[in-house]
């Protein structure tokens, strides 16, 4: 795992083997613990920042390169 410091000065570990298709490039799954025990967020593979938003369907967003992960599970009647 590749350790970086995340949004608030933390060390933060980018797992670059646990990843989720986006449009332009993967998201990464980051984690608090080296041993992968908790869980802290995404990390865009396309411009490499924290600044992601997810939604409760799922949907991965990169607020800083538009980088995106369809949502999970779809239903046409959230559309």
């Amino acid at each position: 795992m590749e350790q970086r410091e995340g949004p608030d000065g933390e060390t933060l570990f980018v797992d670059r083997e646990d990843d989720d298709i986006g449009t332009k490039a993967p998201f990464f799954v980051v984690y608090v613990d080296a041993d992968r025990e908790r869980r802290w967020g995404f990390f865009c593979g396309n411009c490499e920042t924290f600044n992601n938003a997810m939604d409760s369907m799922g949907r991965i967003q990169c607020n800083d390169c538009s980088n995106l992960r369809k949502a999970e599970e779809w239903d046409a009647a959230h559309e």
